[in-house]
């Protein structure tokens, strides 16, 4: 197996498109004005002009929504941990509508690490398994591999970490 960090060459970002290419490592976060929507199953789980994003080099963003945006009697626990070596101990839950339940699609971070400490509270959703993820009413795309909860969308140029081959990027 091929262990180099072969890193691709980057798309030449269009007009408004950032590469993720220049984003940073390690990981950052920053408070962003998109409007950040999700609806599932036609229920209007988040509609966020108050959101935070973390950006990390090959990745697109992944956006971090405050409670008071977010329908959270749609949301339970779940006991799912993980560990982020940036952002510190992640919490799950898992997203209930109606007889419908996915587990550990949402995950928050309750006490980041001190540079994470906008998104305390905050919840992040996988866009992969829910209808409508919306970022300016643009309906993005997940990036790919599953593992990552990033949002593609017009604003972003990659490739993206998660296609096949990009493991060790």
């Amino acid at each position: 197996m091929n262990r180099q960090a072969h890193h691709p060459k980057p798309d030449p970002p269009g007009p408004g498109q950032e590469s993720v290419w220049d984003y940073p490592r390690p990981a950052i976060c920053e408070p962003t004005e998109r409007r950040i929507q999700i609806v599932h199953r036609g229920v209007e789980l988040v509609d966020s002009a108050n959101a935070w994003r973390t950006l990390e080099t090959s990745h697109p963003p992944t956006y971090y929504i405050p409670p008071a945006d977010i329908a959270m009697e749609h949301l339970e626990p779940n006991g799912r941990r993980t560990i982020c070596e940036w952002k510190g101990q992640a919490r799950y839950f898992d997203i209930v509508v109606g007889d419908e339940r996915i587990e550990a699609a949402a995950w928050s971070y309750p006490d980041p690490t001190p540079a994470f400490a906008g998104i305390r509270d905050h919840l992040a959703f996988y866009p992969d398994p829910l209808d409508r993820c919306l970022v300016d009413g643009e309906e993005i795309a997940p990036q790919p591999g599953g593992f990552y909860g990033g949002w593609i969308s017009q604003y972003e140029a990659g490739p993206f970490k998660g296609i096949p081959g990009s493991r060790f990027w």
